[in-house]
This record gives C-alpha cells, sequence and structure tokens, in this order.
C-alpha cells in the first residue's frame, strides 16, 4: 500500500551538498552517489506541489554565511561530488540551514521554520541513514512530527547500517519506508515564508 503524504509536508535534503572531503568521505560519497538519482526525481516532483524542500549540511566547522560560498567550495570537490550537488542543485525558492551536529533540529532554526510553515509531516532523505538521518527522525518525532524515510532515498557506507536504521526508524519513531515511487503526493495549501 502507498503513503500519501499531507499538504503539511515538507521534503528534507540531509547532508547531500558536500565536497566529501572528510575521514570516511569515499565511503559516503559512493553511498550518496546511489540515492542521488532517486532523491532529485523526488525532490521535482514535490517542488511542482509547492512543497517545501529544506537543505540541511554540515558545515565541517566552516561556518559561510551564504549557501552560494558552501556550494562553490562543494562543487570544487571530486567530479563524483560535482556529478551528485549538480543533480540535487537547491532552487532559488528552497530553503538552506548549516548544522553543526548530527540531526537537523539541533541548534538550528529548523523546528521555528517548520513551525511557520505549518508542517506536520518531514519526509527525510540523505546520508547517513544510521546517524544524520536518523537523529534527525528521532528529534522529529519528539516534536511531534510524522515521518517518512523513503528507503530508497536514504544511505550510508554499509547497508547493514541503513537496514538497522530503518529497523529503528520503523518500530521505534513510527515512520514510513516505503520506496520513493511508492509516495502519493498532495498538493500542498499552505502559505510559504520567507
Amino acid at each position: 500500500m502507498s503513503a500519501a503524504t499531507p499538504s503539511g509536508t515538507a521534503l528534507l535534503v540531509l547532508d547531500m551538498i558536500s565536497d566529501y572531503r572528510y575521514p570516511g568521505g569515499d565511503a559516503v560519497l559512493s553511498a550518496a552517489s546511489r540515492i542521488a538519482p532517486t532523491i532529485a526525481a523526488l525532490n521535482q516532483r514535490l517542488r511542482k506541489l509547492g512543497t517545501p524542500i529544506i537543505y540541511v549540511n554540515d558545515t565541517r566547522g566552516r561556518w559561510e554565511s551564504d549557501q552560494s560560498t558552501f556550494l562553490r567550495r562543494c562543487l570544487r570537490g571530486s567530479q563524483q561530488a560535482a556529478r551528485i550537488i549538480e543533480q540535487l542543485l537547491p532552487d532559488p525558492r528552497d530553503y538552506f540551514i548549516f548544522k553543526p551536529r548530527h540531526s537537523a533540529f539541533f541548534a538550528t532554526p529548523l523546528h521555528e521554520l517548520l513551525s511557520d510553515l505549518a508542517v506536520d509531516t518531514l519526509i527525510l532523505t540523505g546520508i547517513t541513514s544510521h546517524q544524520c538521518v536518523l537523529f534527525t527522525a528521532i528529534d522529529a518525532h519528539v516534536r511531534k512530527l510524522k515521518v517518512i524515510a523513503p528507503r530508497d532515498c536514504i544511505s550510508a557506507p554499509s547497508s547493514v547500517q541503513t537496514r538497522h536504521a530503518l529497523f529503528i526508524l520503523e518500530h521505534s519513531v513510527g515512520a514510513r519506508t516505503v520506496p520513493a515511487a511508492r509516495l502519493r503526493l498532495t498538493q500542498r495549501r499552505t502559505r510559504r515564508i520567507r
């Protein structure tokens, strides 16, 4: 059975915009490459419906004041990293947040943004499934948000890490983990903010 997403939905793209130049980055880059096309297709579907898309990225200790500087630095990474970023380039209508730790909620304005957007359901995509995606899902759950984590839009360096994360997402957070293509999407009716 497919999962319908209500009009109070937002899409989070976690840590996909990166130069992947950090310890263990090659394995994460491979994981990101596998899911980037599926996330890009889901982004396109949701943009057409007016669903807010929010990019949340690790700073790795470098706090650029705007996303353009960050994007330029990330595009100077490897060709493989640049291909991922080119597939997922934020649209001017999208939101862009930097985070200092695993969860997209920790020390960021995400909760306030979601409240202003009247969001009650988050679709989580990105890397890594067993850390940033999972921690964000748990923080969303304690804030009484519904969580959808399409299983083909999250990844980690090993499939075991993703399987374990999916188990926790389903059984502890109550997340729906259907593939992205099985999501029935509805038109957004609430206002956007800037």
